[in-house]
């Protein structure tokens, strides 16, 4: 198995409430793997984990040949791993362009050296960053919206604009968090075939999401947490008719 992501033994309580228990799986490099559990079963506090927020107790976190475990969000993020947040934010005063450019990789002119001694190597990077954010907003269906404030998106475009921004880096592993909470169920489905696309041309996705219906639609594998623990993995179909899913996750047996 090629895995891009290896979880192993990952460990961390908070004010003595264990959230992670000993997490341990991989996501396949290539996949789109869905993690799904009830509310407290740790997957936030995984994504903070490999995103490097949050530092684990105890475990190991692997991404493409890298030990990842204790290394900080910027050098994370720098070997190609992004993430989105279930809460989307924008921010204040800044159009979609300037959010989108933000968050673009290598960018010569934070570097003062650079910006006083060598001007044009910061006007060439700008340039290629802007053809970055209108291609990343014209292939997300944003690119009307580019001069608009981002805090005046809606919910659904402001999910949208979460993935530009994880895409304007290289990523080679998305962590995307409920992406299609609280939109209209259209533009979910749009959402779901965005990412669907972008599998396609080589990128990796690990979500956590509560519509059952897109993780059916989207996911293979599906990966069920329960008290910080990973409780089962195989396909939709299979996840759905375990027992012990059904008990931790939907509370009852069918």
């Amino acid at each position: 198995m090629d895995a891009i992501l290896s979880i192993e033994g990952l460990k961390r309580s908070f004010w003595g409430v264990e959230a992670l228990r000993g997490a341990s799986f991989s996501v396949r490099r290539g996949t789109i793997t869905g993690l799904i559990g009830p509310n407290g079963a740790g997957k936030t506090t995984v994504f903070n984990c490999v995103s490097g927020v949050v530092p684990p107790e105890a475990g190991r976190i692997l991404f493409d040949g890298h030990d990842i475990t204790r290394r900080r969000p910027e050098e994370i993020s720098a070997l190609g791993l992004a993430r989105t947040f279930q809460i989307a934010r924008g921010f204040a005063g800044l159009t979609v362009r300037e959010t989108l450019l933000l968050h673009g990789d290598a960018q010569p002119g934070e570097r003062l050296g650079t910006a006083l001694f060598r001007p044009a190597v910061v006007r060439r990077r700008e340039r290629a960053l802007n053809m970055r954010a209108e291609e990343v907003a014209r292939r997300l269906r944003l690119d009307h919206l580019l001069d608009s404030l981002a805090t005046d998106l809606s919910g659904g475009q402001k999910k949208l604009l979460e993935i530009g921004r994880a895409l304007m880096g290289t990523p080679k592993l998305v962590l995307l968090d409920e992406p299609v909470a609280g939109v209209n169920p259209a533009l979910a489905v749009e959402i779901a075939e965005h990412i669907r696309s972008l599998r396609a041309e080589g990128l990796t996705f690990l979500i956590v999401e509560h519509d059952m219906d897109i993780v059916a639609r989207l996911c293979d594998p599906v990966i069920v947490m329960a008290q910080g623990q990973r409780l089962a993995e195989g396909g939709f179909a299979d996840i759905v008719a375990n027992h012990a899913v059904q008990d931790a996750y939907l509370g009852r047996r069918s």
